[in-house]
């Protein structure tokens, strides 16, 4: 499920293409890639106030219809969407620079900040400061997971097909098969008596990109499977990566994994940009370029074909009630993450008073995700000084 409810529309509106300059795009999505923390939603009410009421590059229903198509698609929704105004604004030039415009300020910054966890992490200072972080993050998770269920589980079947995806993830079931079960029960709950097939995007089996043994290829694959098939909220990708980097292969350990997320968390630009850290992490420059590439690729080449087949797809019940399986699956996956996670995370006394108060905050007060890991950040480091002296 991704973080804004679908529109209703059937796709997006034939958009004028040349309105704006290929450097006004450039400018906007390289401020909104810089300054945009708080994850998709955020974003998105950005960039709904840039290009509809600053700029008018859009009026409110051609936006809508564009969010709309980008929360069809597999990959970051808000990546997908700046992409899609890209696009409805200069074309193939366009489609191009909005979504490199607002993905590269996360990836650089996220592979400086894996540089320096590389060369620094076993410092004291740094170990303080993720300390700090991880049982945030944890709670960020949930207050994802219960905003997201308020829309997505609304029937008794709903809720028992994410029961079901966090239980097969206990027991091993890998995330992509997962999703695909719930979106086929869905399906032949619907029309038991019309079961024509289903789109082949979500026919990515796990052997699409499964090299055990290490090489930058297989680390290239891995990420443009989980870049073509991760449906739902950002926050879903961390069910592949665990299942993928931590399960199967050990590249990463757990707290590794937790520390990438956090890294994702308290940069600015899409959480997917966590790809970029984990690919420093395993492969250097090399490995984060490769990463970044490819687990971005398919959202460009979704956005770039889907265009003229999205009236069609929307009006389909088939489909819908695919989507609406595996969005419930994708909340199961997304409660099995949180609950691996927060072993790595709640450690100690402080760390799950940590995890209660930014709950708290998180859920009563709505704070911003990205201001309060920082708070973690720094809580975590006047702990271990106050703890030393």
């Amino acid at each position: 499920m991704k973080d804004v409810p679908l529109n209703k529309s059937a796709g997006p509106s034939p958009a004028r293409h040349g309105s704006s300059s290929l450097g006004q795009i450039a400018g906007l999505f390289l401020r909104l890639g810089i300054t945009a923390f708080g994850g998709p939603a955020a974003h998105i009410a950005m960039m709904e106030d840039n290009v509809v009421n600053r700029r008018q590059w859009l009026d409110r229903q051609q936006f809508l219809d564009l969010l709309g198509a980008s929360n069809l698609l597999p990959g970051p929704s808000s990546s997908e969407l700046a992409i899609y105004i890209g696009q409805s604004q200069a074309g193939w030039a366009g489609l191009l620079l909005g979504g490199l415009c607002f993905i590269l300020p996360a990836a650089l910054l996220t592979a400086g900040i894996a540089w320096c966890y590389q060369r620094f992490h076993a410092m004291p200072q740094t170990a303080s400061i993720l300390y700090g972080m991880r049982p945030i993050v944890v709670a960020v998770i949930l207050q994802a997971l219960l905003r997201l269920g308020k829309t997505a589980l609304k029937t008794k079947l709903a809720i028992g097909l994410a029961v079901g995806a966090a239980a097969a993830s206990f027991a091993g079931l890998g995330p992509i098969w997962s999703l695909l079960l719930c979106g086929l029960i869905t399906f032949a709950s619907r029309h038991a008596r019309r079961m024509r097939g289903f789109p082949a995007v979500f026919g990515l089996g796990p052997a699409a990109a499964m090299a055990a043994h290490w090489s930058l290829g297989s680390l290239f694959l891995i990420f443009l499977k989980i870049g073509a098939v991760v449906y739902g909220s950002g926050y879903v990708l961390l069910a592949f990566l665990r299942a993928d980097f931590v399960d199967r292969l050990h590249w990463l350990t757990e707290k590794q994994l937790l520390d990438a997320v956090a890294v994702g968390q308290i940069t600015p630009g899409p959480v997917f940009s966590t790809a970029t850290f984990i690919g420093y992490i395993l492969a250097g420059g090399k490995g984060a370029a490769l990463a970044t590439l490819a687990i971005f690729l398919p959202a460009f080449i979704l956005v770039a074909f889907t265009g003229p087949l999205l009236p069609r797809l929307r009006r389909s019940e088939g489909l819908s009630a695919i989507l609406d399986g595996v969005n419930a699956g994708s909340l199961g996956l997304m409660l099995a993450v949180a609950l691996f996670m927060s072993r790595s995370a709640i450690v100690d006394l402080v760390s799950a008073l940590a995890f209660i108060a930014s709950a708290v905050l998180l859920l009563r007060f709505k704070i911003n995700p990205s201001w309060l890991i920082l708070a973690g950040a720094a809580s975590g480091i006047i702990y271990s000084v106050l703890h030393a002296s």
